[in-house]
């Protein structure tokens, strides 16, 4: 069997890196251990993926956003950072046009949303719908990548179902522990933060007003995401709940009534009471970074290259970023979809535009979820200060839309 790329993984990142590599003329393979039906419909995983402009404009010119329902989108018009109890007046993010002095910049698209809230399972079968339609892309389900050999011209690929796959390029986005990136000898910097992340649905009479609430609070760190209404009595919003493996543990197993009080004295009432309203999911919390992007033949994406911690809300949009990226640097190079000087330029593109976010991030959570010594009363003093910051809060309202 013959192709132009192979993509190990069939997730949100490899099927948005084939419509890509399609769209400029290439052959592309999708190796993916799922079956074809969970492909086709996705289980609700209880993950809200905060879209930018940049990644609603991508979606839009592929087609995949007029196959996500518009009543499951979720505009978000204020993002709020607090720390603690006794954390000082909160961070609070506008839209351009909003209430807030941070609204006016010339480069972020005025009397939009900072973005938009979309489930990620309906983000995955928008991908697959325009994918299975797409001329040039073959799908292979249950089928995983076992080992590959790179020569000067191309790549043999070795799948699980005893078959070899020729291609001049492998694609590895098969995740944050990706074996690809492993079977190319490249390390990563995995930083593991010891917690784990539970995320659901809950109803609440009070209205999210499309606000995202970041609350780090003492021994515990919190997110409410504003969820579209589902025509039911109420609001609806997306907890992030993060604490210690053993308290999430206990957590997803209990009954929902005392899963409720509890989760409603966690977040002091601000939404009122709160009722959960879907499958209670966990997953530990680990970033990752791998050291290199590419090898010989070999390319990384998604988050098999980068793996944020999810505070900052742009693991997925990274994960668009980075394929784009791929495809441009490959299209611009000589023909070859394996040519190691355009693979290096991508590497340098997607570097710049990850490793200082990532750096960041990994400090503020480390920073923002210890409660001993200075952290706390650092956490205050640096709130206040972002707050009279006005270039400051400016520069993280572009970075949190990233205009087109």
């Amino acid at each position: 069997m013959c192709s132009d790329i192979v993509i190990a993984g069939g997730g949100p990142a490899g099927l948005a890196a084939a419509l890509s590599f399609a769209r400029e003329g290439w052959q592309v393979s999708v190796v993916e251990k799922a079956p074809r039906n969970v492909l086709e419909a996705p289980a609700f995983d209880g993950r809200e993926i905060a879209l930018t402009h940049h990644t609603v404009q991508w979606l839009k010119q592929h087609g995949v956003w007029d196959e996500i329902p518009a009543e499951a989108v979720c505009p978000l018009d204020v993002a709020r950072v607090e720390s603690g109890r006794l954390g000082g007046p909160p961070l609070i993010f506008h839209a351009p046009g909003g209430s807030g002095k941070e609204a006016s910049s010339a480069d972020a698209p005025e009397g939009e949303p900072l973005g938009y809230l979309v489930a990620n399972h309906l983000i995955r079968q928008a991908l697959y719908r325009v994918v299975s339609r797409t001329e040039g892309i073959t799908l292979f389900c249950q089928t995983g990548v076992t080992g590959y050999q790179a020569s000067r011209n191309d790549v043999q690929v070795q799948l699980s179902d005893g078959r070899t796959m020729q291609a001049r390029l492998l694609v590895g986005a098969d995740g944050r522990f990706s074996r690809i990136r492993e079977m190319a000898g490249i390390g990563s910097i995995v930083h593991d933060f010891g917690m784990s992340i539970l995320v659901c649905r809950m109803r609440h009479l009070t209205p999210h007003d499309n606000t995202a609430l970041q609350w780090f609070d003492e021994r515990q760190t919190i997110a409410l995401l504003p969820v579209a209404s589902d025509g039911g009595i109420g609001d609806m919003s997306s907890l992030v709940l993060t604490l210690p493996p053993d308290d999430i543990a206990r957590l997803r197993v209990a009954e929902d009534d005392d899963f409720n009080a509890e989760i409603t004295r966690r977040t002091d009432e601000r939404l009122g009471l709160l009722r959960v309203m879907s499958d209670r999911i966990t997953y530990p919390l680990k970033a990752v970074y791998a050291h290199r992007f590419h090898a010989p033949r070999v390319a990384l994406i998604g988050d098999a290259a980068v793996g944020m911690h999810p505070i900052t809300a742009h693991g997925f949009n990274f994960g668009i970023r980075g394929q784009e990226t791929l495809v441009q640097e490959l299209s611009a190079g000589p023909g070859d979809p394996g040519d190691a000087m355009s693979l290096q330029r991508f590497e340098r593109r997607h570097r710049r535009a990850t490793f200082p976010l990532f750096t960041a991030t990994n400090a503020i959570a480390v920073a923002y979820t210890r409660d001993d010594g200075p952290f706390p009363l650092a956490r205050r003093a640096g709130l206040m200060l972002a707050n009279r910051l006005a270039p400051f809060k400016k520069a993280v309202t572009r970075m949190l839309m990233d205009p087109v």
